[in-house]
């Protein structure tokens, strides 16, 4: 299920943005940890079970480590996915069953907004247990890493461009369009005509501008880079780069650029507003599915918690 993940994203796609894609470089696994058990009901133990490989690939794939850091890249996201197990599963287990509780009824932008604030905490503290190990990570890059990882954000680049920005209007919107159905159908089952007109409506009116939220990407990826600069090829300890590596990550989910800010709390409410309309355009039986979804859920985070 991707309904917790993506609608925590600041640059949410209920609001028909794309910020999920961009998450800062040296915090993405804190991201992996959690969005690996929440793709499918079918496959939540699966996918959990192999968040560290799959975290490992997405970190590799930006990065490009040498045969020394790979062994030591793994036991560190294995440190940190068994901390999130023992000590973060709980807690989501608690929290959807509170979903649970409202989803029958009526649902507010506030509740909406509330649950966002939850889910990006819980984000947070993923991101703080991994900060230790991404400035030891850090201190032991080399200057081919940093060209491989620059290649990496033009390859992203050109995605995000040729995804939202390259095309005619009605291309555009078709596409967001297409990835609202399908991430709501996953918590509500098929949508009927009065949803996807909910949807239609909020995404043409959205404050959604691919070309700002590009430019604050490619603002993290020259921050990204300028920061790892100084501290690699044996230049810093891992204790040099962690706050170097705090601070990058601090910049890039509290942007110092104020219009970006201001543009990131409209989608914020974009998003909430979104949410709330749309479950609000459902059916009882669709609501009913959507309790289901999460029941399934807090079922397999409470197996996985009890493994070890």
């Amino acid at each position: 299920m991707k309904f917790p993940v993506r609608f925590a994203n600041r640059d949410s796609h209920w609001a028909g943005a794309a910020g999920q894609r961009r998450k800062p470089i040296i915090g993405v696994l804190a991201v992996l940890l959690l969005v690996a058990g929440l793709q499918a009901c079918s496959a939540v133990k699966i996918a959990y079970n192999q968040a560290i490989e799959l975290s490992f690939w997405q970190l590799d794939g930006y990065f490009d480590f040498n045969d020394t850091q790979k062994p030591r890249v793994r036991e560190e996201l294995a440190k940190v996915h068994q901390w999130h197990r023992q000590t973060q599963l709980p807690g989501y287990v608690e929290a959807l069953q509170r979903w649970q509780t409202w989803l029958p009824g009526e649902v507010t932008e506030a509740q909406a907004c509330a649950v966002f604030d939850e889910v990006r905490n819980k984000l947070q503290a993923i991101s703080d247990r991994a900060l230790p190990a991404a400035g030891s990570l850090a201190a032991t890059l080399v200057p081919e890493q940093l060209n491989a990882m620059q290649k990496k954000f033009s390859k992203l680049n050109a995605e995000y461009r040729s995804e939202f920005i390259e095309g005619t209007p009605a291309v555009l919107m078709e596409k967001r369009l297409k990835k609202a159905v399908s991430r709501a159908e996953m918590l509500y089952g098929s949508l009927d005509e009065p949803q996807l007109a909910v949807l239609k409506s909020r995404l043409a009116q959205s404050a959604f501008d691919a070309n700002i939220s590009l430019g604050e990407f490619q603002r993290r990826q020259r921050d990204a880079l300028q920061s790892l600069s100084p501290l690699v090829a044996g230049q810093s300890t891992a204790e040099q780069a962690r706050p170097v590596v705090q601070a990058y990550l601090q910049r890039a989910m509290n942007s110092p650029n104020a219009a970006y800010r201001a543009y990131q709390e409209r989608l914020t409410r974009d998003s909430c507003a979104t949410f709330a309309a749309l479950h609000n355009s459902t059916t009882a039986a669709q609501r009913a599915k959507a309790v289901e979804t999460l029941t399934a859920y807090a079922q397999d985070f409470r197996l996985l918690t009890a493994q070890r």
